[in-house]
């Protein structure tokens, strides 16, 4: 599969909409903050068509470690979701199963 990195991001956005480089990471990165720190107030940030993220917790429960097979209690976590939304989804039903774009898990 293949990665879309954060420079490659700014410079596609940068191509498409005409901004200053500088101008297109300073949106985005205050963008991220803006959902991260959002989510850790426990407010859902949503996109429309898109999806939505939000903080969502993880109950605890037992577990064994691997290594010494010793019984372990893994503790409550809060754990960050994100949600398809509708259009995202339509638009990846059109890819088929055996895509070579997407690897088969």
């Amino acid at each position: 599969m293949s990665k879309l990195k954060t420079a490659e991001v700014y410079d596609r956005v940068t191509a498409a909409t005409g901004l200053q480089k500088k101008d297109v990471e300073k949106t985005i990165e205050t963008l991220l903050e803006l959902i991260t720190t959002e989510i850790q107030k426990g407010t859902e940030v949503v996109f429309t068509g898109f999806g939505s993220f939000l903080a969502k917790p993880r109950k605890g429960r037992a577990g064994v470690n691997p290594k010494t097979r010793e019984k372990m209690e893994i503790p409550t976590v809060v754990i960050p979701k994100f949600k398809a939304g509708k259009n995202l989804k339509e638009a990846l039903k059109i890819l088929p199963p055996s895509s070579p774009t997407l690897p088969v898990q």
